[in-house]
């Protein structure tokens, strides 16, 4: 992999370097406010660069220090092995939830897409991004 591939490794042999790519999808996850979220495709769309997979990357490997819950699959189904961790986070910021029926497998709820999704358009002046 090189430098100039979305979501790399260290940049320069900098291991606490990150990669452009992910700097800036990192600084688009902080913008979203709690109760919102994003799809990896929204994010790779609003910076106009890479798409969906290239930002689960970059999440995956640097999210950790930013609300990574805000960020999500399009389908709305929890992370899987982080669904309890998030669920947790969605009820704190009353992100729209939709509950399943008890009978329904593992019967975790889903984030309501509909309601919960941001579209970045009260998002500032992000001509640094």
């Amino acid at each position: 992999m090189t430098n100039d591939e979305p979501a790399g490794g260290p940049v320069d042999g900098d291991p606490h370097r990150l990669p452009e790519y992910a700097e800036r999808v990192l600084d688009v996850a902080e913008l979203i406010p709690p109760g919102r979220v994003m799809t990896y495709g929204d994010v790779a769309e609003w910076l106009g660069e890479g798409g969906p997979r290239q930002v689960g990357r970059a999440m995956a490997l640097y999210g950790g220090a930013v609300p990574w819950w805000r960020v999500v699959r399009s389908d709305g189904v929890l992370l899987p092995g982080h669904e309890l961790r998030a669920l947790d986070h969605y009820r704190e910021e009353a992100t729209p939830l939709r509950e399943t029926p008890r009978a329904a497998q593992g019967h975790l709820p889903r984030l309501d897409m509909r309601r919960a999704r941001w579209d970045g358009t009260d998002a500032g002046d992000m001509a640094h991004i």
